[in-house]
């Protein structure tokens, strides 16, 4: 990636060609490796931890008193809900639900079930819908235990009588596995990597050293989830992101393999080069991606923490096969990286070198002369594109998807619609109001009414105390819904105006899923400038020791934040507006998921400097050897306009097939990701780069304390000789 010569003596010479010499011991230590840590990862790995409902807002701490004072109420619950046409109470209703009842009840994961005939207060005046909770017998309780749950009351349902279960868990049991996403991904990973090399060999050994990578850096995640607990979502995450950079990866360093082959090089001559080239390019970009994400740990949450840690492993993983596994396969392939081939016109490449004294521009060079002609109206025309883009980010509202959001044939989706028209939409919102008490007598109906007649509750239950006396609970459910912006503008009412205002409202939490949803989702939204200021910071010292340039860095950074802020607004219009989202996947408009942008930002800022480091590196390249701005600019495009292409085509099919998976949240990341690797590969490097480049000029190389580099020694006699003539 730069103008001089590859060091063949260096550690990464040294291992490559260790890696070549010795390829079948390496090969072997890597089948080995990865089977061992497979099966001690996912044998005996951590289960996921989706609780974010940790550090000290006030729902956190309103947990920590119910989980003090009123243990018997902890744990998952379902939800059972009920909807008969002609009302409960119809002898053959009666008795379709009983059964279902008594099913659920018998059941070794559940605990004592209350039969709505036996309650009054679980029924509606009408007597057409009824609910009752499920309490599950053991806090880990799987969600393969709890999907038979799910199949009896599917079962129980006719065209007479709806049952359906809601809660966490039910949500959980009937959500599929991910299925052919990613192996959809992986083929159109193949498709494009056949395309880009014409030869089947070429195009395997990328997939084989990324799928070797993703399988022992989804296990060693399972490991460290003992030390770092993560969501669920972290694998699915993680081996999307593991099977993007992964390929990538593999893509540069064959490329510049296949280069040196064809100007002559031995196999192992060519694969120290590459590994000393792109391999060294490879480790940066890697080391970028991996100190982007772990800019997540500023979120100063634990769960956040722990996605950081995982998906860095595996991008770790994915560097170390790069530059060790793969220099193993090349020494196997040799000169049969061409082998089976696609039948093609012979290209200029492949010419003999007479052939092409005088080559033709490549598309992209035509392309950088016209941008460079109107560099300042290129510039203004693709920067007001991305502003318009960006725009909608400003209306964003984070939450958490619950069971209104669903795919409409689900469970959970049908309890969530039948307990909205029986009790209120604000019924799966409950607030969970806590305080502690100094006596029995501690009296808070003076807080319950003031709750009650507050605008937006329905209605609020009477006051109860936990057995030691110590602690005082009712709760209260909203007139609006889960996702609805009004209800957290109610929890904030409550919290800043109501309860301090009230008589012994002072020292009273609100509490409950909801409003830790939107704790959780206010706090994200407050730290995510400092996450985005200290990955900025982090990534541009790194290149500007790259590309030794303070302008070029700033260059970078900035259309980073433009191409990132662009696939922020089209997941608003989408996901939050609504725009083509059936059509994407999205059953309803929600708010984007709290854990989405958090993941984005670091992950595509650190793609988006993979790619300016190989584009800029090749720049400055042709810079050094013709000291022309425009010249370099124009060479360095199309010399890296295939290699990136082809990257960002594989980055965006990968992460497009996430829209074939069932996970919603999973859905809105990988949709923003690929919208922002598009932008990045189209409007950002074919258009911002050349004009913001042309515009800056000589000012693209400065350095504080050094002169613009100059032209090489070569050049200057080749121009001096010609002056003299």
């Amino acid at each position: 990636m730069t103008s001089e010569a590859p060091r063949t003596d260096g550690a990464l010479a040294g291992l490559a060609r260790f890696c070549h010499r010795r390829r079948r011991l390496v090969l072997l230590t890597w089948i080995v490796g990865v089977i061992a840590v497979a099966l001690v990862g996912f044998g005996y790995g951590a289960a996921p931890d989706n609780d974010f409902s940790g550090g000290d807002s006030q729902s956190a701490r309103a947990q920590k008193l119910m989980e003090k004072h009123f243990p018997e109420e902890q744990g998952d619950r379902l939800s059972l809900a009920i909807k008969a046409d002609k009302g409960i109470d119809d002898p053959a209703s009666r008795q379709k639900i009983e059964r279902a009842i008594a099913d659920l009840a018998a059941s070794p994961v559940t605990g004592p079930v209350t039969s709505p005939y036996q309650d009054e207060n679980l029924v509606t005046e009408d007597r057409r819908i009824a609910r009752t909770t499920i309490p599950l017998s053991d806090k880990e309780v799987k969600k393969s235990e709890v999907k038979p749950l799910v199949d009896i009351v599917k079962s129980a349902s006719d065209d007479s009588v709806t049952l359906a279960l809601g809660g966490y868990m039910a949500e959980k049991a009937e959500t599929p596995p991910q299925g052919s996403a990613e192996s959809v991904g992986i083929l159109a990973a193949a498709v494009i990597l056949f395309i880009a090399f014409g030869s089947l060999v070429a195009m395997g050994l990328p997939i084989v050293t990324a799928l070797l990578a993703i399988a022992a850096g989804l296990a060693l995640t399972k490991m460290v989830g003992h030390l770092v607990p993560a969501p669920d979502f972290t694998l699915v995450f993680g081996a999307m992101i593991g099977l993007g950079v992964g390929i990538d990866y593999a893509l540069f360093i064959v490329t510049r393999y296949k280069d040196s082959l064809r100007d002559g090089d031995d196999p192992e001559s060519a694969t120290v080069k590459a590994i000393s080239t792109a391999g060294r390019a490879v480790l940066f970009a890697g080391t970028t991606v991996v100190i982007a994400l772990l800019g997540l740990v500023v979120m100063g949450q634990r769960l956040m923490t722990g996605v950081a840690v995982a998906t860095s492993v595996i991008v770790l993983v994915t560097m170390i096969a790069a530059v060790t596994l793969l220099p193993a396969f090349l020494g196997f392939t040799g000169h049969r990286i061409n082998s089976l081939r696609l039948p093609r016109r012979a290209s200029r490449r492949n010419q003999p070198v007479g052939a092409r004294s005088q080559p033709r521009r490549t598309p992209a060079e035509r392309w950088a002369a016209v941008v460079q002609r109107r560099p300042m109206v290129a510039a203004l025309l693709a920067g007001a594109g991305l502003l318009v883009l960006a725009a909608p980010t400003l209306s964003m509202r984070l939450s958490q998807p619950d069971a209104s959001v669903q795919p409409r044939d689900r469970s959970s989706y049908i309890s969530y619609e039948i307990l909205s028209e029986g009790f209120g939409p604000g019924y799966g919102a409950p607030l969970v109001f806590a305080a502690e008490v100094d006596s029995t007598d501690a009296d808070l109906r003076p807080v319950v009414e003031a709750v009650s007649k507050t605008e937006g509750i329905a209605y609020a239950t009477p006051p109860r105390a936990s057995e030691n006396g110590q602690a005082v609970t009712f709760t209260a459910f909203p007139t609006t819904g889960y996702q609805d912006e009004a209800t957290a503008n109610l929890v904030h009412e409550l919290r800043d105006d109501v309860l301090p205002r009230t008589r012994g409202g002072e020292h009273v939490l609100v509490g409950g899923p909801n409003a830790s949803t939107i704790d959780v989702a206010e706090e994200s939204g407050s730290r995510l400038p400092l996450m985005i200021v200290v990955v900025i910071a982090m990534s541009m010292v790194l290149l500007v020791a790259l590309v030794r340039s303070v302008t070029i860095a700033l260059q970078a950074a900035v259309m980073n934040l433009l191409s990132i802020g662009a696939a922020y607004g089209v997941i608003v219009a989408v996901v939050q507006w609504g725009w083509l989202g059936p059509s994407l996947g999205f059953p309803t408009a929600m708010p984007v998921t709290t854990w989405v942008p958090m993941m984005m930002f670091p992950v595509l800022f650190g793609l988006s400097m993979d790619y300016q480091v190989f584009l800029t590196s090749r720049v400055r390249e042709e810079y050094e050897r013709t000291g022309d701005t425009r010249t370099a600019v124009a060479r360095g495009l199309a010399g890296t306009a295939q290699v990136i292409t082809a990257a960002a085509a594989i980055m965006i099919a990968v992460f497009t097939t996430s829209l074939l998976g069932p996970d919603i949240a999973v859905k809105q990341g990988g949709l923003g990701m690929a919208v922002a690797v598009l932008i990045d590969a189209t409007i950002v490097r074919m258009i911002l780069v050349p004009a913001v480049m042309e515009l800056c000029g000589k000012a693209n190389w400065w350095m504080p304390g050094r002169r613009a580099p100059k032209a090489t020694a070569a050049l200057q006699a080749r121009v001096g000789e010609e002056a003299r003539v």
